[in-house]
């Protein structure tokens, strides 16, 4: 499950490139409103965007979640949340807070989420099991877990070369693994897959 660390330092996206991560063309084909949408975030939720970066997901995300909700963007690199900081200084947003920490150690509390979303660094991740644990015990009974990451077996010029992809169905055996259940697959935007699975539990009334 973990690679090398000289491989996994390779896979990190580096941050002084963050300015990549806004660039408008993303828009066109890695809609984020069409990645909510499939999400089915509802007004309220509590969600942790991990791996946020600047913010691509986690602004509407906290859209989508409206003032009752709250979205925690959690990122290992301050670079990132530095430049998320200043766009929710600007912008005059509070229901987002940005978080400095690691996947699988978040400091989040214990059953606390109703989403833990993951978008392009499952390929990033030493211990997938680790980060999936970390995921379990944020969320909530019923809560749902959420990877977004690049297909393998297309080759946009922005995403990671294809050796450092891992596929769709890698993400959902290991997703199964852990013990989520109703674990679903299926293709976002032009270069991405998205698995969802939710977190076994009594459905809360």
């Amino acid at each position: 499950m973990a690679g090398s660390e000289n491989d996994m330092n390779d896979r990190l996206f580096n941050a002084s490139m963050a300015e990549r991560l806004d660039d408008p063309e993303r828009l066109l084909w890695l809609p984020p409103a069409m990645v909510i949408n499939a999400l089915a975030v509802q007004p309220g939720d509590a969600i942790a965007d991990i791996g946020a970066g600047t913010g691509y997901f986690s602004l509407p995300l906290a859209q989508a979640t409206g003032q009752l909700g709250q979205v925690y963007a959690v990122d290992s690199q301050a670079e990132m949340l530095e430049r998320l900081q200043r766009k929710l200084d600007t912008e005059n947003i509070s229901n987002i807070r940005a978080v400095l920490a690691e996947a699988d150690s978040t400091d989040l509390p214990d059953a606390s989420r109703n989403l833990v979303f993951m978008a392009n660094v499952w390929h990033e991740i030493a211990d997938r099991d680790a980060v999936l644990m970390e995921a379990k015990r944020i969320l909530k009974s019923r809560g749902r877990i959420a990877v977004l990451d690049w297909r393998p077996d297309v080759e946009p010029k922005p995403g990671p070369p294809l050796h450092h992809r891992l596929s769709a169905s890698d993400a959902t055996n290991s997703i199964q693994s852990a013990g989520f259940v109703e674990v679903k697959q299926s293709n976002v935007g032009k270069y991405s897959w998205l698995v969802q699975g939710i977190m076994q539990g009594e459905i809360e009334q």
